[in-house]
């Protein structure tokens, strides 16, 4: 299929609850759904405004959750009510591709699919979407193919592709190996040796490829996805939804399928600069949303040192701070903390250890304190 948009099938994963946002971010109403990115529009809206140079909005499908799917379908009421697949449970990422690949496959056998998380932030959509075209050139020739981002610094909180030479015709890299999130020491000499990307979990491939790979090395999962996809346009649909979705593996599409497709040289690449950032915490969000002189972040919101905006800042440097409306936060002389009100629970921890905050989730479920997680 060609047209203006190329043949784009877009698949946003609206899952997850960003446990590392807390308490902004709970399993009620995750990251993906709040205005993170600097503007009005939710991750979630964005994700899919930065599709629109690739498929058109009948093209688009998003999977998501029972919980979130009322509140998707609200912040996405251009898409067709049929195109948001609803899982019935959780069962990580390869489930819910391999339902979106399966469904698309019944409609286009051999489309072109993107998966998209719904919580990174881009900065530059001209530039990824450039990078898109580039990667369906490997989707056509079937190719798995990867977004690889070029690493701007040796981070260890993320995986890492292992490039290879060029494959067949155009910009694509051959897949070698995915790699762990590193030590500091070995992300360093990946960074410094030129031959590692950051492995964003953005994947481009046809529909076919796809499954097929699915087939090889879960059997299980594919023939699973294969009888759902079959009845999902039929009356049966949430009857067989029902038996067979509880019994599929729980794992990531990284594991299930990609690692083992990369060792059989079915993998590609395509190296991605265009202001990539996964949104992971709020040290994090500080970086990359616009700051005051000082350096101080107020999310939501234009920075202003007056109380209409709900905060008041004054000889603070490195703050990020997220306010709630109808109350006012006021800091004086601390730097480098993280301040996060919400209605019913307050944050104030160190810029420094923003990826510890999950921890603080997990106590909270242990001690069973379930309405704050």
């Amino acid at each position: 299929m060609s047209d203006q948009f190329g043949g784009l099938y877009g698949v946003v994963l609206a899952g997850g609850t960003g446990t590392r946002l807390w308490p902004l971010s709970r399993a009620g109403h995750p990251k993906f759904l709040h205005p993170l990115t600097g503007t009005d529009a939710s991750l979630l809206q964005a994700t899919v405004q930065r599709l629109d140079l690739l498929a058109p909005l009948d093209r688009i499908f998003v999977v998501t959750g029972v919980a979130h799917a009322a509140a998707v379908s609200r912040q996405l009421d251009a898409i067709p009510d049929t195109n948001v697949l609803v899982e019935p449970s959780p069962r990580d990422s390869c489930a819910a591709i391999a339902l979106a690949a399966a469904v698309i496959a019944r409609r286009d056998p051999q489309a072109i699919m993107g998966s998209f998380a719904s919580d990174h932030l881009i900065a530059d959509k001209q530039r990824f979407t450039e990078v898109i075209k580039k990667a369906m050139v490997g989707a056509q020739q079937g190719l798995l193919m990867t977004l690889g981002i070029t690493p701007t610094r040796p981070e260890t909180g993320y995986g890492y592709l292992q490039c290879g030479g060029a494959v067949g015709e155009g910009p694509v890299l051959g897949v070698e190996e995915f790699k762990e999130k590193p030590t500091y020491d070995v992300a360093e000499s990946y960074v410094k040796s030129g031959n590692y990307l950051w492995n964003a979990g953005m994947f481009v491939w046809r529909v076919d490829a796809f499954l097929a790979e699915l087939s090889r090395q879960q059997p299980q999962l594919a023939a699973g996805v294969s009888r759902i996809a079959a009845a999902w346009d039929s009356p049966e649909r949430e009857e067989v939804l029902g038996e067979v979705w509880p019994t599929l593996p729980r794992i990531s599409v990284d594991y299930a399928v990609m690692e083992g497709a990369a060792t059989v040289g079915r993998v590609g690449t395509v190296p991605g600069d265009f202001g990539w950032n996964d949104v992971g915490d709020f040290h994090t969000l500080g970086e990359v949303l616009a700051a005051d002189p000082s350096g101080n972040v107020v999310v939501g919101q234009a920075v202003e040192a007056d109380t209409k905006s709900g905060v008041l800042l004054r000889d603070t440097e490195g703050l990020v701070v997220v306010p709630t409306p109808g109350r006012l936060v006021a800091a004086m002389g601390v730097r480098d903390l993280i301040i996060v009100d919400t209605p019913d629970a307050v944050l104030v921890c160190p810029r420094e250890r923003a990826q510890e905050v999950k921890h603080l989730v997990d106590e909270l479920k242990e001690l069973g304190e379930h309405d704050y997680v």
